[in-house]
């Protein structure tokens, strides 16, 4: 095979160390091979820096493993080498012995042949944005998961709270769950603490707060309720730091709002996963694919197989499906008659996914042109 480039490295990275092997090709078409042992503390990787700029490296590869690839990316990043990212799958479609050496040397030989492919990896502000909606989720998601050992609580205790107020933790169910905890055990006068369009229900409320609540159960409640506490005000100062954060992308954001469904929150996400810049992708259709969003493609001996999407992004794929849902509640666009064209015969999953397929596409060409949502119209399938 030809030679692409002269001098590069491949790196197979752990938690501990890594194993670098690089390959420099000589005068009559000979490859001269080197393989060295890293540690992963920052000095040693400086080390590796050094030895790779001596032998005039041009590329570098590794396979993305968890998060150990990302000190090193991030050290390599703003050398002279171009460095890149690559699928693990890639990488390990020819059987063969494994040892960390082994994997160096092929990681380099594909590399030096030009056989690999960078993985996308946004620029730095990109990568601190995403940290921190990616946390923000997994702090909603705690959040949740809280409310629904509360709601357990209260079930045990026999308060059915949550079959009366639609909302247990909403201002109401707060009040009475902070007297509960108190030690009031009078039905009445919990149900007296009901605000709003719920005091029409009080005599139901007074029957489904007549439990058998304990102390073991209060205590449980204050816990509880602390930790909620906690994760809200967590939550809420994460919000100002992406706030903060978002700054720089005020006018891409704006644009990404025009599109139906997709609210702050989910432009906020869909900026930190895929970046400003759609020159990184070829086409909207890499960008579905690196996704997910789109269907999969297998096909053998003239007979397409399954269409089942492939993993993709799971945090892009989350925010693209929420933003799916609120559009198919919408009415008179593009989006939502496309939902409802498609869940009659297809089902709800897949008529969500088109839709998030759709706001993908859009949002890569509004990124890429700087031009507004410009919807197609509730009745464009019946005009054409």
């Amino acid at each position: 095979m030809e030679v692409v480039t002269k001098c590069c490295a491949g790196i197979d990275v752990h938690k501990a160390n890594v194993v670098v092997c690089l390959r420099r090709e000589q005068a009559g078409g000979k490859c001269k091979k080197e393989i060295r042992k890293f540690g992963t503390m920052t000095r040693e990787l400086l080390g590796l820096v050094e030895w790779l700029r001596e032998w005039g490296c041009e590329k570098v590869a590794m396979e993305s493993t968890g998060v150990y690839w990302i000190p090193v990316y991030n050290l390599l990043e703003g050398e002279a080498f171009e460095v890149l990212l690559v699928n693990a799958r890639h990488l390990k479609q020819v059987p063969g012995r494994k040892t960390d050496v082994k994997d160096c040397e092929w990681i380099a030989d594909l590399l030096q042949h030009g056989l690999l492919r960078g993985s996308f990896v946004p620029e730095q502000t990109i990568r601190n944005l995403r940290d921190l909606t990616r946390y923000r989720v997994t702090l909603v998601e705690e959040r949740t998961r809280l409310a629904n050992r509360i709601q357990k609580t209260l079930e045990q205790a026999n308060v059915k709270l949550g079959s009366v107020a639609s909302d247990v933790l909403g201002v109401s169910g707060r009040a009475m769950l902070e007297a509960i905890v108190a030690g009031e055990e009078d039905a009445r006068k919990l149900a007296d603490l009901a605000k709003g369009c719920l005091r029409k229900k009080r005599d139901t409320l007074e029957l489904a707060l007549e439990g058998r609540v304990t102390q073991h159960h209060r205590d449980l409640l204050k816990k509880m309720m602390d930790h909620l506490l906690f994760l809200e005000r967590q939550i809420q100062d994460l919000e100002a730091e992406i706030e903060e954060a978002v700054r720089p992308f005020e006018v891409e954001l704006e644009s990404l709002q025009t599109i139906p469904g997709v609210q702050k929150t989910a432009g906020i996400a869909i900026l930190a996963e895929i970046g400003t810049d759609m020159n990184r992708f070829p086409s909207h259709g890499h960008l579905a694919s690196w996704a997910g969003m789109c269907p999969g493609n297998d096909e053998s001996a003239g007979k397409q197989r399954s269409g089942k999407t492939r993993k993709g992004n799971v945090w892009l794929r989350r925010a693209l499906n929420q933003a799916a849902w609120a559009a198919s509640h919408t009415k008179q666009n593009y989006l939502s008659a496309l939902y409802h064209r498609l869940v009659t015969r297809r089902g709800k999953k897949r008529a969500n996914v088109a839709v998030g397929h759709s706001i993908l596409v859009t949002a890569y060409h509004i990124l890429k042109t700087g031009q507004p949502y410009q919807d197609l119209g509730h009745d464009y399938f019946e005009r054409t």
